[in-house]
């Protein structure tokens, strides 16, 4: 297989799949003919127009790329299957949080089946009809889910089928399922074929539902006896509309208007995503499978062909889920995981190793711009997409004393009060105490200085900082900087900053930017309350909650409360490899409490926990607690007990008031964030270390 273009089109999957959604997703929910009368046809964003945000979270972008995890955690398994993808939704889903529409028991398909593996069912039990009855089972949503799972497997259907349909049974059955096993076996075709009749056609034999293959048959002739998506609506409408089907949101329309945007736009992406935007129905979910299909079909040449639909996205995407420190994603980066999974099952074991910016398709920006935030003119600099080789290029002009070109990317959510559809709950991707490294290419010498910086938010105020500006000579140049103690402050934004001594014109490469390990040092310590009503300050923002309450403190730092088995408090990412966490905790009601490290989702992870009479370390595996070793300790309620909770390598250390308490070689886990943990109760903790050992 020729994976470079493999990797390209899995990249312009992703980046099809992310256009539809944002295109789609202002006007979900609002009758088609509100949608013709205030747009009429959705070419563009309206997200301006429509009060929202462009980049947001939301369903279809953090279940497909979130649930895909199942395949990294469970070792790439060929044969993986929906219990496994069940625990994966369980791991990384934050109830009534994260994901998922939580519209109630019976009512949102997902949701219900949450639930149903919340209290035992196991997948894919947990979606079917004979446990939820069809009505439910049949909403869409198992077609949303399943792109980068199917990308899995270029041009073997079959097995992208088999692969999906273990991925969609998790939460539906019947037609959705079969609308999910359709949907994967177009998505592996269009890698090596172009026709849409000839994918048609051949996809036809995976649906395994009466119903769904006389739904795309008769869209199939109605689209052939037409050349107008708009009669072909009305059509749908009459046949097979919301009216005519229970629930709140059936597959049997929406997937008829996925095929029918297809037919529609032919070759033509833009023109496809702009049927399935403006056609009402589910037009996030409906353009985003089409933008996907045809990412994969078209390639980056046909998402290119319209109107410039990828500069205003720049990649950026957010994975909302209980890791927060990968919330912040990329389409190069999501591309890369399911790149790197494809190759896994094809048995190719040894990967490149990418550095986290790599701008390694063409055209990808990985969510770099002129720096918001920074004294950056469009009139003196802008930037042109990456070649795929050479890395983003930013072009000045006119550049000179005491203008700088600054181009930046984020590294953490800016919470905005518009977003409710779904929380974006997240910690950022970059820390204080760690040291930030980038290549740059200079084709033509000058007077040209750079310097890495950072914006970070400090209760509310927005500051940039940087290193010292350095001169850059013609070629590569490397620049490092290692970020300075910040006093627990986020980091919102990091970048490269250049300016030059005289009048400078002309253009700078920007070809990779890293940064990883543990932070040496992050602190957050404290009273973080300015006053009584003020529960989420800017600081707490970075923590990533599965627990029912956790807030700043009067008293305290933190308070971390929750009235079930496993409620969680995280921070950090899953660079962090060897640390020391450390924090005063105090101890009160709750039947155990502690300290967690290398948590990988917040059913994965290593724990230090005390527990009436008794102290343990346990690993934490699929939502089930082994323990390691245990012994007998005796706390007093309300006193402070100075914890440190320590992974070096393989081994792990429990310190309380300086004395080792307990110490234990496991390697189930070899990196992840940190933070506390509760059962049934509520712990008090003041302050909270992270440093590296």
């Amino acid at each position: 297989m020729d994976w470079n273009m493999l990797g390209e089109k899995i990249y312009a999957g992703v980046l099809g799949k992310i256009i539809g959604v944002y295109l789609g997703r202002p006007v979900e929910g609002w009758k088609y003919e509100d949608i013709q009368r205030t747009f009429g046809e959705i070419n563009y964003y309206v997200h301006k127009q429509a009060g929202v945000p462009l980049i947001v979270a939301d369903d279809d972008i953090s279940g497909t790329f979130g649930f895909f995890r199942a395949m990294e955690d469970y070792g790439y398994a060929k044969d993986i299957r929906a219990k496994e993808i069940g625990e994966t939704w369980l791991n990384y889903i934050i109830e009534d949080k994260t994901i998922l529409w939580w519209g109630g028991l019976g009512r949102s398909t997902e949701h219900t089946a949450y639930l149903n593996l919340k209290n035992g069912v196991e997948a894919p039990f947990s979606g079917s009809i004979e446990k939820n009855g069809r009505d439910a089972a049949e909403q869409i949503g198992a077609q949303i889910f399943i792109e980068a799972f199917a990308m899995c497997y270029p041009g073997d259907p079959q097995k992208a089928v088999e692969l999906v349909h273990q991925a969609a049974s998790v939460s539906h059955d019947g037609m959705a399922l079969a609308a999910a096993r359709h949907l994967a076996a177009l998505d592996s075709l269009a890698f090596f074929e172009k026709d849409i009749n000839k994918l048609l056609d051949a996809a036809a034999e995976y649906i395994q539902d009466q119903r769904l293959s006389r739904i795309v048959d008769d869209v199939r002739n109605k689209c052939a006896k037409s050349n107008d998506w708009r009669v072909t609506r009305e059509w749908l409408n009459q046949m097979y509309g919301y009216h005519l089907y229970p629930g709140t949101c059936h597959v049997a329309p929406n997937h008829a208007m996925v095929i029918a945007s297809l037919l529609h736009g032919g070759n033509d992406f833009q023109k496809s995503v702009m049927i399935a935007s403006s056609a009402g129905w589910d037009t996030d979910c409906n353009a985003g499978n089409v933008g996907a299909l045809n990412g994969i079909r078209l390639g980056l040449e046909g998402i290119e062909t319209g109107s410039d639909l990828r500069s205003e996205v720049a990649d950026r995407l957010l994975v909302v889920s209980s890791d927060g420190g990968a919330v912040i994603s990329d389409a190069v980066n999501e591309a890369d995981k399911i790149v790197k999974a494809a190759k896994e099952l094809q048995g190719i074991r040894k990967t490149e190793d990418k550095r986290r910016f790599s701008f390694s398709y063409a055209g990808a920006r990985q969510g770099f711009m002129l720096c918001p935030y920074a004294n950056s003119s469009p009139l003196f600099a802008n930037i042109s997409s990456s070649d795929g080789k050479n890395g983003l290029c930013i072009n000045c002009n006119g550049l000179g004393k005491g203008i700088e070109a600054a181009v930046s990317t984020p590294t953490f959510v800016e919470f905005v009060p518009e977003e409710t559809n779904y929380l974006s709950t997240a910690s950022p991707t970059l820390y204080e105490g760690q040291t930030i490294s980038s290549t740059v290419f200079v084709p033509q010498s000058g007077n040209l200085q750079a310097k890495i910086y950072i914006v970070y938010d400090k209760k509310g105020i927005f500051n940039t900082l940087g290193s010292d500006y350095q001169k850059l000579k013609t070629g590569k140049q490397n620049l490092s900087w290692h970020i300075p103690f910040l006093h627990g402050a986020t980091i919102i934004r990091a970048g490269i900053m250049i300016t030059s001594a005289t009048r400078f014109s002309g253009s700078i490469y920007l070809l990779d930017m890293d940064w990883n390990n543990t932070p040496t040092k992050f602190e957050q310590s404290g009273i973080l309350m300015k006053n009584i009503w003020d529960l989420f300050p800017r600081e707490l923002q970075m923590w990533t909650s599965s627990a029912k309450n956790f807030s700043v403190d009067l008293v305290h730092t933190f308070c971390i409360s929750h009235p079930e088995f496993n409620g969680l408090a995280t921070i950090g990412t899953s660079d962090w490899t060897d640390y020391r966490v450390e924090s005063v905790l105090y101890f009160g009601l709750h039947t155990e409490t502690g300290l967690v490290l290398r948590c990988k989702g917040h059913r994965q992870y290593y724990g230090a926990g005390f527990k009436d009479g008794t102290a343990e370390l346990f690993v934490m595996k699929h939502g089930q607690r082994i323990i390691l070793m245990q012994q007998a300790f005796h706390y007093k309620t309300n006193k402070p007990y100075k914890v440190s909770f320590e992974c070096r390598e393989d081994n792990i250390r429990l310190t309380v008031d300086d004395t080792i308490l307990l110490e234990k070689r496991d390697s189930t886990y070899k990196c992840g964030g940190c933070g506390f943990f509760v059962d049934q109760g509520t712990m008090l903790a003041d302050g909270f270390t992270v440093e590296t050992v």
